[in-house]
């Protein structure tokens, strides 16, 4: 083999090596992205990535004596609301499903209620709050969260149902699910705990 050709070898080897190591670290660059995006945000105000069938089957996951249906409904009406407001739909639903036990309720809120985050539930004198249907209770939920995130100065798209929006947004603060500790919930694990929901629903 002559001298040229020795050098094309060369050259040719390092130009194959290049491309693979290139392309290595392009995919790995990509998987590691598609993974971050792929996990919930803890930020009140960030959007859901979670569709209606990835909450569904989370849900249905630690409590599938609920039908499935009703779950569905429960999960558009989170994703809907939560859009309109600028919620975080994710950090919603787990909530939902941290309040009631993942509808199994059983403390001071009843079914009946549609009180999916225990508004106003204080003790046996104050329940908590009655709403009419589904879609009312997940809008005075969302409206909560909103009043937790925001400032005066952010209004509300839909018509106000929560009760004690007015006395939040003057009073509190909160812009990740860490913030509610000590805040929405006197329980200093709280936010620990929608965390933890978090991360099983990212597994979906």
């Amino acid at each position: 083999m002559n001298k040229n050709k020795t050098e094309r070898f060369f050259l040719a080897g390092l130009t194959v090596l290049a491309s693979i190591a290139f392309s290595t670290l392009f995919f790995s660059c990509v998987s590691t992205g598609t993974r971050q995006e792929e996990n919930c945000s803890r930020n009140l105000l960030a959007p859901g990535i979670k569709s209606e069938k990835q909450l569904v089957e989370f849900f249905l996951s630690e409590n599938p004596q609920i039908p499935k249906e009703r779950v569905q409904s429960l999960a558009r009406d989170y994703i809907s609301e939560a859009r309109s407001e600028g919620i975080n739909s994710d950090v919603a639903f787990v909530q939902m499903c941290l309040e009631t036990g993942f509808l199994r309720f059983g403390n001071l809120v009843k079914p009946q209620w549609h009180n999916y985050c225990g508004l106003g539930a204080i003790d046996a004198a104050n329940p908590g709050e009655k709403f009419p249907d589904q879609k009312t209770g997940v809008r005075a939920h969302i409206q909560h969260l909103q009043a937790y995130a925001t400032t005066e100065n952010v209004k509300l798209k839909n018509p106000l149902v929560d009760p004690r929006y007015n006395w939040v947004h003057k009073t509190k603060l909160a812009r990740t699910v860490f913030d509610l500790a000590g805040s929405w919930a006197t329980d200093k694990n709280y936010g620990t705990k929608l965390d933890g929901l978090l991360r099983k629903l990212d597994q979906f």
